[in-house]
């Protein structure tokens, strides 16, 4: 056989492979994705968070205060006040960072109000604005 023919034949041969591989796995193609919960087309099938959740995330703190402190007694050093650390641990934390954070969103509020007077619109709540950006997911 010469060359054309035989690429000829492993073509066809390679095309007719194609097409019955194709046809015996549509159906697998049809359901991937579905089964991570990604998928458009089907409901949230995400449990739903347990409303007791921040009682528990406490109790495993006192917990875990209870045992460091139960250490620190055994080493012969003071006992900790476990409801303070409680206390210390829950309070937000305040950093320069915070308060530099907070100066540069008003600095930006600020000026979108410079631009917001150009173009004739009212100007927003300074206060407002700066506390609204910040309580935003990601600031």
């Amino acid at each position: 056989m010469e060359f054309g023919t035989v690429l000829i034949v492993i073509c066809v041969v390679g095309a007719v492979v194609a097409v019955l591989s194709f046809w015996g796995t549509g159906s697998i193609y049809e359901g991937l994705g579905r089964t991570g919960g990604l998928s458009l087309d089907e409901p949230d099938t995400r449990p739903e968070p347990r409303p007791s959740a921040g009682a528990e995330a406490q109790e495993e703190l006192r917990q875990l205060l209870d045992a460091k402190s139960a250490r620190r007694e055994r080493r012969g050093e003071a006992p900790l006040d476990v409801d303070a650390e409680i206390a210390a641990l829950s309070r937000p934390a305040a950093t320069p960072r915070d308060a530099a954070l907070r100066d540069e969103v008003r600095q930006l509020v600020l000026a979108r109000n410079e631009r917001r007077a150009r173009q004739g619109k009212p100007p927003l709540d300074v206060e407002a604005e700066v506390a609204r950006q910040l309580s935003e997911p990601g600031a």
